[in-house]
């Protein structure tokens, strides 16, 4: 504004002095010179009228501008969050207070540094102002929104998490105009979602520990049972020991496929043709299939080669298809069909059976849980592992009354996957 002032007296004298001159100068009669000069006066105040017109105008939007600035300025320093401008070539213009005491340069003059100049002030978050420089260059080179986690010790020796958002600037030529830096502190959520993890963790232990008490208490109690018999009795039943025989294999098989559940096994992954997996399998039940009425229609549209472990697959087709014969006990048909679409070849296995309801199929695949009088329910659960491992998907569909269909995924064979 004073410079507005400045400029109106130095104009005001130059009109005064120069119009004089000028008026002077002409040939004029004197009694219409006193015209003159009132017009000359009058013509000034005009002029001067709209310059300060114009002057009041612009200082009005100029003060609007600055409260609105100020506004904003307060609003940031308020944010208990991390905020910092930063011009095209990383040098800070402004933070808030928030971010001046993360990185204790409450009593520093930021403006016009780097990151890596304001890294000498502050040895301890050393490093972290470097790192802010390869994360700034990786935002400016997406040119879009960029968004991670950034984690760095305090000087009390606490970790801190912020969830950072950097946006790029650019003007209109495409150079770098600046970038906006925003970080908020989710320390406290990490932790929560740590211990929520742990909770989750211990509640699966917990209903796994219940299944599998559940599950060798049953075949635990009939061998106690023959033997406290065998005992009174002081005779031995082949019959019982046969029993007993079958019971304790069965708690074999539940450690067996826990040790699978829990266990990373040796792996013999090579390529192979799928084909072979389930032709070996239909092998395998087909007998049992003309015994139960039970059509297999196999329709292979594909010679897709997967890579796996033959073995480990061929257990995943055994378990699905012999769920399969088991939901058909008077009879059905029993289709398999593979098809390769882009880089993935599909198994579908869809039989005619009784059908599983919605509230027990979502259920289908945790451990223990089952539908059959005998079932352990480990099956699907180690398919599901098995399949997985294989970087493959495994679902499961199922109508009562019309059957049920596992639509099985895995990736065709190009080169290792691992």
């Amino acid at each position: 504004m004073k410079y507005a002032v400045f400029l109106y007296v130095i104009v005001s004298f130059a009109w005064i002095i120069l119009t004089d001159l000028y008026v002077d100068k002409l040939p004029v009669p004197s009694h219409i010179a006193p015209y003159v000069q009132t017009l000359k006066g009058s013509l000034f105040v005009v002029l001067s009228a709209v310059f300060m017109y114009i002057a009041l105008k612009k200082h009005r939007a100029l003060k609007q501008m600055s409260e609105r600035e100020q506004e904003l300025l307060t609003l940031i320093h308020a944010m208990p969050d991390f905020v910092s401008f930063k011009d095209g070539q990383g040098r800070w213009l402004r933070v808030n207070e928030f971010g001046l005491k993360l990185y204790g340069l409450e009593h520093v003059d930021y403006k016009g540094k780097t990151d890596a100049e304001l890294a000498e002030y502050t040895p301890h978050f050393r490093e972290a102002l470097l790192y802010c420089i390869d994360s700034d260059e990786e935002a400016w080179r997406a040119k879009t929104v960029t968004r991670a986690d950034e984690s760095f010790p305090m000087p009390n020796g606490e970790m801190k998490t912020f969830d950072v958002i950097k946006v790029p600037l650019f003007y209109e030529n495409g150079k770098r105009k600046g970038l906006v830096v925003i970080g908020r502190d989710i320390t406290q959520q990490k932790v929560a979602e740590q211990l929520l993890l742990k909770k989750e963790k211990l509640s699966v232990i917990g209903e796994l520990a219940a299944g599998i008490a559940h599950e060798i208490h049953n075949p635990l109690t009939s061998i106690k049972g023959f033997l406290q018999m065998m005992k009174e009795t002081k005779q031995v039943d082949e019959r019982f020991v046969q029993i007993m025989l079958d019971e304790i294999e069965r708690v074999n098989q539940i450690v067996t496929q826990l040790l699978v559940l829990a266990k990373p096994q040796m792996k013999a992954y090579k390529p192979l043709h799928l084909n072979d997996v389930i032709d070996y399998v239909i092998e395998l039940f087909t007998y049992e299939a003309i015994l139960q009425n039970v059509q297999i229609k196999y329709e292979p549209r594909t010679t897709a080669i997967v890579y796996g472990d033959k073995n480990e697959l061929i257990q995943v087709v055994v378990n699905v298809v012999k769920n399969a014969l088991e939901a058909m006990p008077k009879g059905g048909v029993l289709t398999i069909t593979t098809e390769d679409e882009d880089d993935r070849v599909h198994l579908v296995i869809e039989d005619t059976g009784k059908g599983i309801e919605q509230e027990r199929l979502k259920h289908i695949g945790e451990p223990f849980y089952t539908l059959k009088e005998k079932g352990m329910g480990l099956g699907l659960t180690t398919s599901m592992k098995i399949v997985h491992e294989h970087k493959g998907t495994m679902h499961i569909e199922s109508k009562v009354g019309e059957g049920t269909k596992v639509h099985i995924v895995l990736p065709l064979h190009k080169n290792d996957p691992s």
